[in-house]
């Protein structure tokens, strides 16, 4: 048996947490630029506000409402996001639990007998609530995919099931199934459930799950669609994955927090995403040859051209490295070719490629013994940086007014990384 443990409305639980306050009051959470709305609380959404609508459009609402807002924290939501899932290993050991997404974690139950399960369910929510303060749902089933149409339903009606949904037995399968729409299975898109309704007359999960493994394969999407089906028929087909520790590519990017239109400030702003995906390719042991600069321009008609066009370099590397000062230099001369002047750009980027292990890089004979040994130095910056926060020590490149950082005017306190902002209690 499968199961997915998902976190009620995530980031605005991260804020409550430490406001309790607003407990069963309307919360919302924006996104980087305090642009769009990509959190709501259940308060918020019956007050009609929509989700991923922008912040502007919803204003009025809110403020008529007096629904709290709130600027995207990651670092709150990282580290308890970090405290959840460590929650879970710690109940459940390593290896059962993957790690799907910040708010959501898969677990393998097949370790307890299938009369245990609506216990050892209501155990791990109860566990997570009272360790990190943050609710979470449960939905236990024989494969992912009707696990993920169990904690659905659990939070849809959570006056009848508390949060938790075990589908143990087949009636109970085929009842969750029927009530669970065609285009709320995980794995059917829009499009999908546009067409299964409009060409085949299947609305809803239990008539999907009773047509052949071969309509999935031709009409879902080839080899996934088959799997899909076999999942909602209760036959695993998605195992549990490992975390994927190194990644094969990095990637660091924001928007302004104005447009802008100084190639300095633009070089500032690339100087200092490369320091931080450089950070992170140190911390994975591993080093780029490859580094992709992009910048995307405001449109001239906001409201017609909304993403802008997004021009992009990129260049290949003598020797792949995870020196923030030899990923700058190449990082920045890549803006001045893609830099035109009297446009105004509203967002940058750095993506590492190439990525390979760092103990597969061979020292260089033709340099001083201290220019291979920088890996020192760096480490030196990360552990400060780590320890003290805020980019203490940076490279003059990175520049020191960072006028173009995007805004966070609702931002709320780190209260749990931060020991200046950590939480009081009178």
């Amino acid at each position: 048996m499968k199961a997915i443990v998902d976190c009620n409305n995530f980031y605005c639980s991260c804020e409550r947490l430490f406001k309790p306050h607003l407990d069963r009051k309307p919360v919302v959470v924006l996104s980087n630029n305090d642009g769009c709305i990509i959190s709501r609380s259940n308060e918020a959404k019956k007050l009609g506000v929509e989700m991923a609508g922008p912040y502007f459009k919803a204003k009025p609402l809110i403020e008529k409402y007096d629904v709290a807002v709130f600027s995207s924290n990651y670092n709150l939501y990282g580290d308890l996001s970090w405290r959840v899932m460590e929650t879970l290993r710690i109940i459940l050991g390593r290896n059962n639990v993957e790690v799907y997404s910040v708010d959501e974690a898969f677990l393998d139950l097949s370790i307890f007998p299938p009369n245990e399960l609506p216990v050892i369910a209501e155990k791990i929510k109860k566990t997570v609530e009272t360790w990190t303060g943050i609710k979470v749902s449960v939905g236990v089933a024989p494969t992912k995919v009707l696990a993920k149409v169990a904690n659905r339903l659990s939070k849809k009606y959570v006056q009848q099931y508390k949060g938790v949904m075990v589908l143990n037995s087949k009636e109970k399968i085929i009842a969750a199934l029927k009530q669970t729409e065609v285009g709320d299975i995980w794995g059917v898109g829009y499009q999908y459930a546009q067409k299964l309704k409009e060409q085949w007359s299947i609305y809803d999960a239990y008539q999907l799950s009773r047509m052949s493994e071969d309509f999935g394969k031709v009409y879902l999407g080839g080899v996934v669609g088959s799997r899909l089906l076999r999942e909602l028929k209760g036959i695993p087909s998605k195992d549990m994955e490992e975390e994927l520790v190194t990644k094969r590519m990095i990637a660091t990017t924001r928007m302004f927090g104005k447009p802008v239109g100084n190639i300095d400030s633009i070089k500032e702003a690339v100087a200092t995403y490369t320091s931080r995906a450089a950070e992170k390719l140190r911390r994975q042991h591993s080093a780029a040859s490859v580094i992709n600069v992009f910048v995307v321009s405001k449109g001239e008609n906001h409201n017609v051209d909304f993403r802008g066009a997004t021009s992009s370099k990129s260049i290949i590397l003598p020797a792949a490295t995870s020196f923030t000062n030899e990923l700058i230099k190449p990082a920045v001369a890549l803006v001045d070719k893609l830099f035109i002047e009297g446009t105004l750009y509203k967002k940058a980027g750095v993506i590492l490629g190439g990525i390979v292990p760092d103990n597969s890089i061979q020292g260089n004979l033709f340099v001083s013994e201290t220019k291979n040994c920088e890996r020192k130095l760096m480490d030196m910056i990360d552990n400060v940086n780590f320890s003290q926060r805020d980019d203490v020590l940076k490279f003059a490149a990175s520049g020191t007014t960072r006028n173009w950082k995007m805004q966070q005017n609702f931002i709320s306190d780190r209260y749990t990384t931060r020991w200046n902002e950590l939480f009081e209690v009178k």
